[in-house]
């Protein structure tokens, strides 16, 4: 299922122009089927019984593949991470840190051939850490401290948003996640659309604060 979803996304990337590019040679689903079975054959049960999987990958490409490639680089490496994360939700798989992918030329590989490094490389926060991907596409890595989204400067994240309170809500580390807990705002925390004074979070969850929607990632 998650293939499916992530070959369908990349009809979209590709359409028009790119189409013509892929009718032939190493295709970006290739790509996505490697890096899921990366994931399963290097899992890992840690001390705490969680199935452990690799985040890092670094895809190796031919360098005629890799010119193909140039134009949806960025946008392709979002989808491999979204199947990444997708994958892991389905198998209960657990990352040591945030999901990152990059694709990287080879000189010493042919056309149609590639290469995935897998590593499992822990993020700021260690095992448990996850992000917050905000709406201007940078990401809040989240650790083992409490961070505060609002208004003011000295907020971890600062919102330009008039109705988002100075200090609006936190995101607590809370157990081996995190919860998002209400400061008392004036137009309140939702978490996929229902107004919440505290909740857990789940990979994925949409959290909106006044207009601003920002997206928690479990890693």
């Amino acid at each position: 299922m998650v293939l499916r979803g992530f070959e369908r996304r990349l009809e979209n990337l590709v359409e028009g122009v790119f189409a013509r590019v892929f009718r032939s040679g190493l295709r970006p689903i290739e790509l996505g089927r490697r890096l899921v079975r990366e994931m399963d054959v290097n899992r890992s049960v840690d001390v705490k019984g969680r199935t452990m999987v690799p985040n890092s990958f670094t895809i190796l490409l031919s360098p005629s593949d890799a010119e193909r490639f140039a134009e949806i680089a960025d946008s392709l490496e979002r989808e491999l991470c979204d199947a990444a994360r997708e994958h892991a939700h389905d198998e209960n798989y657990s990352f040591p840190g945030p999901v990152s992918v990059e694709l990287l030329e080879h000189d010493r590989l042919r056309t149609g051939e590639f290469r995935i490094e897998a590593r499992l490389r822990q993020g700021e926060g260690g095992v448990g850490a996850g992000s917050l991907l905000l709406p201007g596409g940078e990401r809040h890595i989240l650790d083992d401290r409490v961070a505060t989204i609002g208004r003011l400067p000295d907020c971890e994240v600062t919102v330009s948003d008039t109705n988002v309170s100075r200090r609006h809500a936190e995101i607590r580390p809370h157990g081996d996640g995190f919860v998002v807990v209400d400061l008392g705002s004036t137009n309140g925390t939702k978490v996929n659309g229902v107004r919440v004074t505290e909740r857990t979070l789940r990979d994925g969850d949409e959290l909106t604060f006044g207009n601003t929607r920002i997206t928690f990632e479990a890693s």
